[in-house]
């Protein structure tokens, strides 16, 4: 009988600390991947664009990014664009890291240089491309 006690004792303790485990191992994978500021380095622009851009194949890619140029809608207080379409080439450029729940791309908030000046701008980069500030 002791056995018994014994080892239904045990079961309810491993049973009891699995889900647990399993917890803190998903929440720990998922904080190592947020954060709030990073780099990106390569393509940023619409959903769409990027999108577009991706499919391309490679050896039409540098015309995409060419034909393709960044353009966005300037507030009327010259504050933020914002309704941008086509694609922009970053190099290293520090971002805040706005919405990371698409599976393919990171939403970000990034200066970008337009035809009247640099604005912040909210454009997704694919996920590969978004570096985290350590």
């Amino acid at each position: 009988m002791k056995c018994l006690t014994l080892s239904s004792v045990l079961a309810a303790i491993a049973l009891a600390a699995t889900p647990a485990f399993a917890q803190t191992s998903s929440a720990d994978s998922n904080s190592k991947r947020d954060c709030a500021i990073g780099y990106v380095t390569g393509v940023a622009g619409s959903a769409q664009s990027v999108r577009d851009y991706l499919a391309t194949p490679d050896r039409d890619r540098i015309r995409y990014l060419k034909e393709n140029d960044i353009q966005c809608k300037i507030a009327d207080d010259d504050s933020h664009a914002s309704g941008c379409t086509g694609v922009t080439l970053l190099k290293n450029e520090k971002v805040s890291v706005y919405d990371d729940s698409d599976p393919a791309t990171t939403a970000i908030v990034v200066r970008v240089e337009l035809d009247r000046g640099t604005y912040p701008v909210i454009i997704v980069a694919p996920k590969n491309e978004v570096k985290c500030d350590e």
